[in-house]
């Protein structure tokens, strides 16, 4: 027992003990020592319990405490009544948090009043009687009251206050993000079928800027700080929804508050979706829609996944800790409720294209979507490392898991679709298959893609789905990434194809000529970008060794039967003037003119689209034909020149010759007339 206690009850027990005259001292002395321990509750309480025990007479001395504590009980609620029923009988009026916050204050003030006395009236339990009973019936009434407004009030500030989060401060934080990736919020270009060469000014690949929405303003990229966070709700109202939200927590309604809350800013966050374009649809929906529509959509997903996750959630969670900052708990589950619906209807169109009908064209959708999700899953564990955040977790594992699936199966099926592509129509003059085009150029865009692949498609492999047969097996032995071996056997795959379709031609030179453009065509495509660093200088040297192999089967195939007619043999006396015969000579001529015109209309309308090799097998026809053409006519042209019609066997100069085959492999039909000799009889 305190010091100051033991003295007093030292002092009751003198007064018990003295004779006094009358009761009414005894009650008066005892008035005095109530109204000096007024100060301190628990010592009064003590010392009534210890006059109690003398005599019944002192019972009257603790009726008048307990009337004089009901009475200022009852006037701090009757005080605080009137401030709560002043705002709660005008339920369209709100409390003027920033037009008059001392008004604001006052009702908070009134609202811990009755916060105190319930808690002091709960913790006496029956000692105060009916009357106290009753007093917390109506102080318990009035907090109901009170938290009714309040909970109105939240919702109010919630919605005043929240800043819009409009297209040009979303996608300033996709730029900042973008930086942040160190990758463009553009996405991969698709190619067309097999049967639509891609656009050459356009196979170079990636759209970069399709993310964005052209210049920003300066406004749209200060919103976003550095920590790429954006504001939510106006600084000034953070304080207001603290105090409520401390009052709504301590007085039992924690449940109405975080109603109250989630949905306010769930709707906010359902906003900023529709924003990005992203819209609530079905898995069913989802896999009707077409390509074309569908592909937008997954770009606008991808940009979602980024911004969402990495801007605008990490601002929901701050403001989450800034309004339930004393309670861990409330704060977690304010935010789960608040995340999880968004972030859902994010993970529902990933499963629905993780599980839709696979085609080529949506491979580098679900690379972007893979990769978008994937850079996302660390920032996501972090925003929810506890229990109530498992379930989102464990989702979204589950959906990029699928989308790995689907990239996986998808390249398998492109794969398959190359190696059975039967299409049977020769391309005209030999040009550049479309099959060609379109599968080194949707090559090229896998290799921006390598880290993904390299991951998904070693797992793939390990799962005995490896390629690498044949010839290109031993290509993929020195180490190449598993990305880089399943290329080089779908080049090979490629390459057997073209060797198919050589085979549409029944011109063995135009067969050459066919694959001398397809093949170089695959090497530039792949020196020309970092297909060559990883396929390797070997595997370029290799097929342009191939391409020189077909040029010499060109030079076989087609000029030899020419060449044949310069021959000296059959025209007889070893080329001697006296006993050449002009009648077979004249043949000789006629059979050169004749297979010489022959490959001119053939062959000019063939095309070599390559600049060098066209200049090249022009060079190498020129260095066989023209020397053996000059040489021919030095030593039998004069026997021909002065005869009669010459000019009809003779037409032609070795410089006529010469200028004839730079028409070559133009692609459109040559002129032979205007080059014709007119030779004199």
């Amino acid at each position: 027992m305190p010091r100051d206690l033991k003295e007093k009850t030292l002092e009751s027990k003198a007064l018990m003990a003295a004779t006094i005259d009358g009761d009414e001292r005894v009650i008066a002395t005892a008035q005095r020592i109530v109204k000096s321990l007024g100060s301190n509750k628990d010592i009064t309480k003590d010392m009534i319990l210890i006059l109690s025990n003398f005599d019944n007479r002192l019972s009257t001395m603790s009726d008048l405490i307990q009337s004089d504590e009901t009475a200022k009980t009852l006037s701090r609620l009757d005080s605080s009544e009137k401030l709560i029923l002043r705002w709660n009988t005008n339920p369209h009026d709100s409390l003027p948090w920033e037009e008059s916050p001392n008004e604001a204050a006052d009702y908070l003030r009134a609202v811990d009043d009755i916060l105190r006395l319930t808690e002091d009236l709960a913790i006496d339990g029956d000692a105060g009687g009916e009357a106290a009973g009753e007093t917390l019936e109506h102080a318990e009434t009035l907090l109901q009251l009170a938290m009714s407004r309040l909970e109105d009030e939240f919702r109010h500030l919630l919605i005043q206050n929240t800043i819009p989060l409009d297209s040009d401060r979303l996608y300033g934080s996709i730029r900042r993000v973008s930086l942040s990736f160190a990758s463009d919020m553009g996405e991969t270009e698709t190619v067309d079928d097999f049967e639509s060469p891609v656009d050459e000014d356009r196979e170079s690949g990636v759209d970069r800027e399709s993310g964005d929405r052209g210049s920003l303003s300066a406004a749209a990229v200060a919103s976003v700080d550095e920590d790429l966070s954006v504001e939510l709700i106006h600084p000034d109202a953070v304080n207001d929804l603290r105090m409520i939200a401390d009052r709504m927590l301590r007085s039992g309604y924690e449940k109405e508050c975080c109603q109250v809350y989630s949905s306010v800013r769930r709707d906010v966050l359902d906003e900023c979706l529709t924003i990005l374009g992203v819209d609530r649809m079905s898995i069913e929906e989802v896999q009707r829609i077409e390509w074309k529509a569908l592909d937008e959509k997954m770009k606008k997903w991808v940009q979602a996944v980024k911004v969402m996750i990495r801007v605008l959630l990490p601002g929901e969670k701050h403001l989450c800790e800034q309004v339930f900052g004393d309670s861990d708990l409330i704060r977690e589950v304010c935010f789960a409720e608040t995340a999880k619906g968004c972030l859902m209807q994010l993970l529902n169109f990933g499963e629905a294209v993780a599980i839709g009908q696979r085609s080529s064209e949506k491979l580098f959708r679900i690379l972007d979507m893979y990769d978008a999700l994937s850079g996302a899953m660390p920032d996501l564990q972090a925003l929810f490392p506890d229990e109530s955040g498992d379930f989102i977790c464990t989702e979204a594992e589950g959906i990029l898991k699928g989308l790995g699936e689907a990239a996986c199966g998808t390249f398998a099926e492109f794969e398959s679709a190359v190696q059975k592509e039967t299409s049977r129509k020769p391309m005209q003059g030999g040009e550049i298959h479309p099959l060609t085009r379109y599968v080194m150029n949707y090559v090229r865009l896998l290799v921006d893609y390598s880290d993904s692949l390299n991951l998904l498609l070693g797992d793939d492999d390990k799962g005995g789905n490896a390629r690498g047969e044949g010839n290109d097996a031993d290509e993929c032995m020195d180490g190449i990434s598993p990305v880089g071996c399943r290329l080089v056997s779908l080049i090979a795959m490629l390459e057997s194809n073209l060797e198919e379709k050589s085979k549409l031609y029944e011109d063995g030179a135009m067969q050459y000529i066919f694959l001398m453009n397809n093949i170089l065509y695959i090497v530039q495509k792949v020196k020309d970008s970092e297909l060559g660093t990883l396929l390797g200088d070997r595997w370029v040297r290799k097929r342009r060794g191939q391409v020189r192999q077909y040029a010499t089967g060109y030079l076989r195939a087609c000029w030899t039967k020419v060449l044949s007619c310069l021959r000296d043999e059959g025209l007889g006396g070893g080329g001697s003037s006296s006993n050449v015969s002009k009648v077979l000579l004249k043949e000789r001529f006629k059979n050169f003119n004749l297979a010489f015109e022959d490959i001119y209309r053939t062959q000019t309308v063939w095309k070599v689209p390559d600049l060098q090799l066209r200049e090249e097998l022009r060079l190498s026809i020129s260095d066989k034909v023209i020397p053996a053409y000059r040489s021919f006519m030095g030593r039998f042209g004069g026997h021909l020149e002065s005869s009669r019609n010459a000019g009809k066997y003779i037409k032609y100069t070795a410089e006529d010759m010469e200028k004839l085959l730079l028409d070559l492999f133009e692609g459109y039909p040559g002129q032979l007339n205007h080059l014709r000799r007119k030779l004199s009889t």
